[in-house]
């Protein structure tokens, strides 16, 4: 049993040395899941790119392995000054990612990496100044032919109908049509060009005073649209208002009128009942009444001996006497 370890131990530490020596020689390399290898003797390749991970083999000394990456990679251009199709010169500053798909053909067009970079430099922007150059400004700066305003925190976005000047492409399609073109070029040099984007677009200075003029115009339509709206709702409310109004004052009149006719028939009934029980002593009433009413210490009255009026001021004097 001691023999059989002693014999594995020995075989292990054989094949760990012929390892070391083998990476000392240069007769083995390792790839892992993200890189790729082309293997080249006296400078050129030899076979495919190598692109499963794991332990592999070549000659040493007259054999090199040249590592790429599987993986995404990114490119950042600098802006460019371009002309649109309307001749309004903006800068446009675009980012895009890529990856090496042949490795072969990218060591033998570009070398590596740097190399790659600088091609990525002459298609992407030469795609960029393409699409720009074959559309409107309007068309690079935005999407859609809305204008996205937002009220406070929480509140609801509103999104008002048209911009001043409409589109047909929209920035977002104006990137697609810029990546499409890219793509034509970049796989002549193993690559893919996975994606492109506008990074940001920024205006010369007369161009930026118009697009400012323009999105004031553009917020004014859209603030008299408000307002107009808002004195439509107005102008609905206050005449619901005056609608719920006038019906509680027609009820309001109507209540009114039954209180009054009510109570004008209850005095009536009251004044019939008086009079009925002593019509004298009523008209006496009445007259005093009449007489409190029309006559004060500034008021002269001239008045007939057979007037109903003059008739208790006459018996007056009768009892006095």
């Amino acid at each position: 049993m001691k023999r059989l370890s002693k014999i594995i131990s020995g075989v292990l530490l054989v094949a760990l040395l012929l390892i070391i020596l083998g990476f000392m020689s240069g007769t083995m390399f390792i790839i892992d899941e993200t890189k790729q290898v082309v293997i080249t003797q006296f400078g050129k390749p030899v076979g495919r790119p190598v692109t499963v991970a794991g332990l592999h083999f070549k000659k040493p000394i007259i054999q090199q392995a040249h590592y790429f990456e599987k993986r995404l990679l990114d490119w950042d251009g600098d802006p460019n000054q371009i002309p649109t199709k309307d001749k309004k010169y903006i800068w446009v500053d675009t980012t895009a990612r890529w990856k090496i798909t042949d490795a072969l053909k990218f060591l033998q067009s570009v070398g590596n990496e740097m190399g790659a970079q600088t091609r990525l430099d002459d298609i992407i922007n030469s795609a960029t100044r393409d699409a720009t150059t074959s559309h409107f400004l309007v068309e690079a700066v935005r999407n859609t032919n809305r204008i996205l305003e937002t009220k406070e925190e929480g509140e609801d976005i509103i999104v008002t109908e048209e911009a001043l000047e409409r589109i047909e492409t929209g920035r977002e399609l104006l990137t697609r049509a810029i990546l499409e073109k890219a793509k034509v070029l970049a796989p002549q040099y193993g690559i893919e060009i996975a994606d492109v984007r506008i990074k940001r677009i920024n205006y010369v200075e007369d161009v930026r005073n118009k697009v400012y003029d323009r999105m004031i115009a553009e917020r004014r339509r859209a603030a008299e649209k408000y307002r107009s709206e808002g004195r439509g709702k107005s102008a609905e409310v206050e005449g619901q208002i005056a609608k719920e109004l006038k019906q509680i004052n027609s009820e309001a009149y109507r209540q009114t009128q039954a209180i009054i006719g009510k109570a004008d028939a209850e005095a009536i009934s009251i004044y019939a009942q008086a009079y009925n029980r002593d019509p004298e002593f009523y008209s006496f009433l009445k007259t005093l009444e009449t007489y409190q009413k029309t006559i004060d210490e500034k008021t002269t009255v001239i008045l007939t001996t057979d007037s109903d009026y003059y008739r208790y001021l006459k018996n007056l004097q009768s009892t006095s006497k």
